[in-house]
């Protein structure tokens, strides 16, 4: 068949018989007088089609072809004349028409049916049948799709390489263009080209990130090696070297970031409490300076006129005279102790003000000691985040290994968290994370921990206890979360999990363990959601 790409496409019938191809059946047609039963193929084979480059007036075809079927009234008369309208036409179309008419002429019907299915399986079954009611052919579909991926998302991810934003916005824009029967290999060669680019900058980007990440955990360890062991500030450099050690999450990188601002505000408060504290130190200090100078003045002077006093003694004549000395004496001795009592005042004042910016100063210190502990503690719900699970669950293993006890843990999953969101709003969804939380730790043992595991999961770590035990009392925490709702702008929200429990078996490590509880948990959401499955 002719190469149709420099048409517009069409659909239905209507690719087959475009207006290129309809001309020759239009002359064929026109050459085709009306016939009875008796000489259906009379003049089949002298309806010569016109030639390919022939061109003739649209309304003349469509008039010729309603003439060839104005006169066929028999069933063997609308065959023939079906025959003869696809003898005009060209190409194997043409060829097919041909041997309709052939089969007609002789009667062989057996040959025209083979004919009229090849026909249908090679050409008819294969035509897109353009209904605009239906929409959208697939083929279509898909082009739009892979448009709003490449153009939409895919540029979007690519805001800091505006080279490859514009060549994506750019081959999207080509793609919408395409239409079926257009050639597509300048649009594939384009989208392979663009995906061979994007790989060679993100490995790029993927080695710059982790130098980076090299960096600043060097940077860390340096700062880290000059603080005292004990030093609160090791505990956030630790939290922080984790974090970057190990695959990075918004969840993980939120979390430390509010912990560290907290720090930084409680670091500030202790930098303030520190200088008030010197400033307390320096006036004390000076305070004292100058009362011992004070006291050196009064009391230099005071020997000198203890000396006078001494020498006017001597030449006293009567007891009138020694009386009176001996007030003056007395006055200045005194002046002089008040003066004593005046110095010790102020030195204790001052030292009680440098005891309290001390108290200040130790109660600020404790303050971060705590925020160093709250690392260990999801902001959100207070139940225990990643590291201090990581913590917990070492101390718990060293310790049941040693008393030879099980251990068992518990992966929940929130059912149908993302339709609470949308219809509550994240409000409502950290409503429910913390109800959960809550009605966990009044339902389970003192003993047993629970640990935000990620959005809406979270773990549970039941040490002495059989995978029996443990699946019992996790679902006595459904059965408590089902009586007690929550309560979220004055409207009752039930929440539910599924659960998958896992016993530690020997020698087993946390992730393996972890990672029986979670294909535990993925068989109850398979089961139908709000159901506890025991591991294998």
């Amino acid at each position: 068949m002719p190469d149709q790409r420099d048409e517009p496409p069409v659909g239905g019938l209507r690719k087959l018989l475009s207006p290129r191809r309809r001309e020759p059946a239009a002359a064929a047609a026109s050459a085709v007088a009306p016939r009875g039963h008796g000489h259906a193929r009379a003049h089949g084979h002298g309806a010569a089609p016109a030639a390919p480059g022939e061109h003739a007036d649209p309304a003349a075809a469509t008039a010729a072809l309603i003439r060839l079927f104005n006169h066929a009234h028999q069933p063997l008369e609308l065959l023939g004349a079906f025959a003869d309208g696809m003898a005009g036409l060209h190409g194997e179309l043409g060829d097919m028409g041909r041997r309709l008419q052939s089969a007609a002429a002789s009667g062989d019907w057996p040959s025209y049916g083979r004919a009229l299915r090849q026909l249908i399986d090679k050409y008819i079954r294969t035509i897109d049948v353009g209904d605009p009611l239906a929409g959208p052919s697939d083929t279509e579909r898909l082009r739009d799709l892979l448009r709003q991926a490449i153009a939409g998302a895919l540029a979007s991810l690519l805001h800091n390489l505006p080279e490859l934003a514009n060549e994506s916005e750019a081959t999207g824009e080509a793609l919408r263009q395409w239409r079926p029967g257009l050639p597509l290999e300048p649009v594939a060669q384009r989208v392979r080209e663009l995906c061979h680019q994007i790989a060679l900058r993100a490995s790029d980007s993927q080695e710059q990130q982790t130098l980076l990440l090299g960096l600043f955990d060097l940077l860390l360890e340096n700062v880290g090696e000059l603080l005292d062991d004990t030093s609160w500030l090791q505990g956030q450099i630790a939290v922080v070297r984790d974090m970057i050690s190990g695959p990075l999450d918004r969840y993980s990188i939120e979390e430390a970031r509010g912990s560290l601002r907290e720090v930084i505000y409680k670091q500030g408060l202790l930098k303030q409490g520190i200088a008030e504290s010197k400033e307390a130190m320096k006036d004390m200090m000076v305070s004292f300076v100058e009362n011992l100078d004070g006291m050196a003045i009064s009391t230099s002077e005071f020997h000198d006129r203890i000396a006078d006093y001494s020498q006017t003694i001597r030449d006293a004549r009567s007891i009138g005279d020694l009386n009176r000395l001996l007030q003056e004496v007395l006055q200045d001795t005194g002046h002089v102790q008040q003066q004593a009592l005046r110095a010790r005042d102020h030195l204790i004042a001052a030292r009680q003000e440098v005891d309290a910016a001390e108290q200040r100063i130790l109660r600020l210190e404790q303050e971060l000691q705590d925020v160093s502990g709250l690392v260990r503690v999801d902001q959100l719900t207070g139940s225990l985040n990643r590291r201090g699970l990581d913590e917990l669950f070492a101390r718990e293993l060293v310790r049941t290994e040693r008393s030879d006890q099980p251990l068992c843990v518990a992966m929940l999953d929130l059912d149908d968290f993302r339709k609470l969101n949308e219809i509550y709003g994240h409000p409502g969804g950290d409503a429910a994370l913390r109800h959960v939380v809550e009605v966990a730790r009044t339902t389970l043992r003192g003993s047993d921990a629970i640990a935000r595991f990620g959005g809406e999961e979270f773990l549970l770590l039941m040490p002495d206890c059989t995978i029996f035990e443990a699946s019992a009392a996790v679902t006595r925490v459904q059965r408590a979360l089902a009586q007690r709702a929550v309560v979220h702008e004055d409207q009752r929200v039930f929440v539910s999990f599924s659960a998958g429990v896992a016993m530690r078996r020997a020698g087993e490590t946390q992730d393996v363990l972890v990672k029986r509880a979670d294909r535990a948990l993925y068989e109850a959401k398979k089961a139908g959601k709000n159901r506890v499955v025991s591991a294998d």
